[in-house]
């Protein structure tokens, strides 16, 4: 019995704990509310079938639904009770997944339908159209999720002027001026020596730096992460080369030009004392993932680990399906810190499994437990849920197995879920200069 009670205590300390989000790609709420667009690659539509337009729809692809299903079941102009019956055979191949999952909770918590079916889409329909109203970013976040605030990574700006910076903190997103740097790059500025680029960085980050709340890249979608050192001299003449001629570098050359400019990024990141984000492990996506390059990423890491020190690396998303190595780094070297963002959706027993394991081994104020990775706001909600029930069941075990008490069980989550992201993001610095800047844009 008291064992139950202990389990019963925690579970209600974390559902009321507020969550510092770490990591979205949440659009901004005035798109939402100037009306879907079916070119529009974040927002085609918005009814029901929105619930399942980012992670979900790679399930459903992966069990066979066509570019062509998704572009009708995603068009505005075809019925709700239309979209379930093309939805509806793949969803009863799929509905199992975490993906799923988190918009079922969504349904619930969100919309109080406990049913996905025929007769339901149509009400969801209405009510997400209801709902979409200003201010309503706020209140799913805030009051139904009790999400504090989310840190954004935006997926079509360096960082996005947000109109609600107290709630949607930004991340710089760096890839255009390292590592996803390219002929069409360089040919919108004036850039035509490495000089040149320099100043082009040094401008970006006194832009941006002082309201970014970390540094972000998603370099190991398309390459590895091992950034070897190249000297100015070498890496002059490969940009030189670049702005004359699209297709002057070969691939060992264009990895060194870009190694050199991430090692420029990370310098002023440590200059502006910010966080550097990196993608590890699982892709998005479907069809294309090189398990053979994300397998080397831990690995490949240590020698930036070890050159910057006084840089706080942010390795994303657990590294799944590798976590036990991003263990082994979060224990080693005192500037990595592991953000479980993601995982909870992907995997929620490896991440289970993951927590479980890395808080008998990593120090507890090195986690962040929670980032809903997502676009649309709505399954932001069924994924905080899912990983307060995973962190709720991890820290019960621990207790249960004996490996932790109850006070440093409740400790833990707190750090979890807001105090380590209070501790190693500057929020209030971010919120000063977001002030200040707005201020002066009146």
């Amino acid at each position: 019995m008291r064992s139950q009670d202990i389990i019963s205590t925690l579970e209600q300390f974390v559902q009321q704990t507020p969550i510092l989000d770490t990591h979205e790609h949440l659009i901004e709420e005035s798109r939402r509310l100037a009306g879907p667009d079916p070119d529009d690659p974040f927002y085609p539509c918005n009814d029901w079938s929105y619930l399942y337009h980012h992670y979900a729809l790679h399930d459903l692809y992966s069990v066979g639904f066509s570019r062509e299903e998704a572009r009708q079941f995603f068009s505005p102009h075809l019925s709700p009770k239309d979209k379930w019956r093309l939805f509806e055979p793949y969803y009863q191949r799929t509905r199992n997944t975490a993906y799923f999952l988190a918009v079922e909770h969504t349904l619930r918590q969100l919309f109080q339908e406990d049913h996905l079916d025929e007769g339901s889409v149509e009400r969801i329909s209405e009510k997400m159209q209801a709902r979409t109203q200003k201010g309503f970013y706020t209140t799913i976040l805030r009051d139904v999720a009790n999400i504090e605030s989310c840190q954004v990574n935006s997926l079509e700006h360096m960082l996005c002027d947000t109109e609600y910076p107290d709630l949607l903190l930004q991340d710089m997103s760096i890839n255009s001026l390292c590592t996803a740097l390219g002929p069409n790059t360089i040919a919108n500025t004036e850039a035509s020596t490495l000089q040149d680029w320099y100043r082009i960085i040094d401008h970006r980050f006194e832009h941006y730096g002082p309201r970014a709340i970390a540094v972000k890249t998603q370099a190991a979608y398309w390459r590895d992460l091992s950034f070897d050192p190249v000297t100015q001299e070498e890496a002059t003449p490969l940009f030189s080369h670049l702005a004359r001629d699209k297709n002057a570098l070969s691939a060992a050359e264009q990895k060194a030009l870009q190694d050199h400019l991430f090692h420029y990024c990370l310098q002023k990141a440590i200059d502006y004392h910010l966080p550097m984000k990196l993608h590890c492990g699982y892709l998005a996506d479907n069809n294309v993932m090189p398990l053979d390059r994300l397998k080397n990423t831990a690995s490949d890491l240590c020698p930036l680990l070890q050159a910057y020190p006084q840089a706080s690396f942010i390795l994303m998303h657990i590294g799944y399906p590798y976590q036990h190595e991003y263990i082994a780094l979060a224990k080693h070297y005192s500037n990595v810190y592991l953000d479980m963002c993601w995982a909870w959706l992907m995997s929620p027993q490896a991440s289970l499994r993951f927590l479980k394991e890395a808080l008998l081994t990593v120090p507890s104020a090195k986690l962040f437990g929670f980032g809903g990775d997502y676009y649309p706001v709505e399954p932001v909600v069924g994924h905080a849920h899912i990983a307060r029930q995973g962190i709720t069941q991890a820290l019960s075990e621990l207790i249960h197995e004996g490996w932790l008490t109850e006070e440093t069980a409740m400790l833990v989550a707190r750090q979890l879920l807001r105090e380590n992201a209070q501790r190693v993001f500057d929020y209030e610095r971010v919120q000063r200069n977001w002030q200040r800047y707005v201020s002066l844009q009146r």
